[in-house]
């Protein structure tokens, strides 16, 4: 077996970059186990593009795109993958963000770890039942809980009426 400089080099150098990608993945938590659980191939074939690329892949959707950031009926927003209610029209707020907003979840329907992806620390929110990424939460909200769960429109599903 022959090692150059150069080939040595690469090595440690894809090493490292993978050593770094891992470190700053974001999620410190260790996978957890939800009542809703499907293959990828299955959350591909349930959810549209945007909405699998958000729900099961953490992504984020561009600002003011989402037609639910401009809703203002009476109702619930849900998650976008399984259905389950999160949040009520109640506590929704325009934020000025260019994201559906809301001061509070419903109780039951969210769970939250540490995301430090891009060199910052926040707080990702995913949905309880179905492990969802729905967005994150911020302490910059209005009272009474000071919190601002900034959401991705394409991971809810609004359904006017009950809020």
């Amino acid at each position: 077996m022959e090692f150059s400089r150069r080939g040595t080099l690469g090595a440690l150098g894809a090493t490292s970059a993978g050593a770094w990608l891992w470190a700053c993945s974001g999620s410190t938590a260790a996978p957890a186990h939800y009542e809703v659980t499907l293959t990828d191939a299955e959350w591909k074939k349930r959810l549209d593009p945007a909405a699998y690329d958000v729900l099961r892949r953490e992504g984020t959707e561009r600002p003011f795109s989402s037609p639910l950031n401009n809703e203002h009926r009476v109702g619930l927003f849900s998650c976008g993958g399984c259905a389950l209610p999160a949040f009520s029209s109640k506590t929704k707020f325009d934020s000025g963000t260019g994201w559906p907003s809301f001061w509070a979840p419903l109780p039951n329907a969210i769970s939250d770890r540490k995301d430090s992806t891009f060199g910052m620390e926040r707080t990702e929110i995913h949905c309880r039942r179905c492990g969802g990424h729905l967005g994150h939460v911020f302490d910059d909200g209005p009272r009474p809980t000071g919190k601002r769960y900034c959401m991705n429109g394409v991971a809810l599903r609004f359904a006017p009426g009950m809020a």
